[in-house]
């Protein structure tokens, strides 16, 4: 079980288990952990958890997220690690460890893009390789603009694909498949919400199948199987 110590630098305010997939942290009320605190933004960060092990991604946040005292974009969390968000500390607890020597590049999207993310804010968390009765590796391919074609292996146990401050979505990869799950993104009516074949996945992990089209941040994208 993990969980998180939330304490205001003086007194503890609040214990928070991680058993949702997806928990929010900010200053709106709308969060899985709202901090009454002016340094951080509305939506601040968020925490994936996959299985056993939890990610903490920054949503683009104004003041920026801090483990350890050192700024993060993408992190994976160990038992100890001490996340700080404005004048606010998170302690992260659980006896899972996870090897950050093998996080690897992955790829935001823009508008009919899809490009490799060297130097930029996103991340995948490697983890061990498909079991042995899951030969088949999952692909996603862009499916529209200049770049249409273009591939991605996802290799990893999480990798986040989209555009920071607008739309990610989290695929992650378990002993039954492959899931999709809505990570952050902007409330708006021009933009709509992520989607597998014209059905929501807000607030819920989603199970792809092949032939599977993901749209995401203005591109579309399509979910294929091919031999690891």
């Amino acid at each position: 079980m993990s969980k998180l110590i939330v304490t205001d630098g003086k007194e503890l305010l609040d214990t928070v288990e991680l058993t949702p997939e997806r928990i929010t942290i900010g200053r709106h009320p709308d969060n899985s952990v709202q901090l009454n605190d002016r340094a951080v933004s509305g939506h601040h960060a968020v925490i994936v958890n996959i299985m056993s092990e939890s990610f903490l991604e920054d949503l683009d946040s104004t003041n920026g997220t801090l483990v350890n005292g050192r700024r993060i974009a993408k992190h994976p969390l160990s038992h100890g690690d001490v996340i700080t968000l404005g004048h606010h500390t998170l302690k992260y607890e659980s006896d899972v460890q996870v090897d950050e020597d093998e996080l690897e590049k992955t790829m935001i999207l823009r508008p009919g893009q899809l490009a490799a993310a060297a130097g930029e804010t996103l991340g995948s968390v490697s983890a061990a390789p498909p079991p042995a009765d899951k030969p088949k590796l999952g692909v996603l391919t862009l499916s529209s603009g200049a770049n249409a074609g273009k591939q991605l292996q996802l290799t990893k146990a999480l990798t986040t694909v989209g555009r920071p401050g607008v739309q990610v979505a989290a695929v992650t990869r378990r002993p039954d498949g492959y899931y999709i799950v809505h990570v952050s993104g902007q409330r708006n009516a021009e933009q709509a919400p992520p989607s597998v074949n014209g059905e929501s996945i807000s607030g819920h992990a989603r199970q792809l199948s092949p032939g599977d089209e993901i749209q995401l941040a203005g591109a579309t994208l399509t979910f294929s199987l091919a031999d690891a």
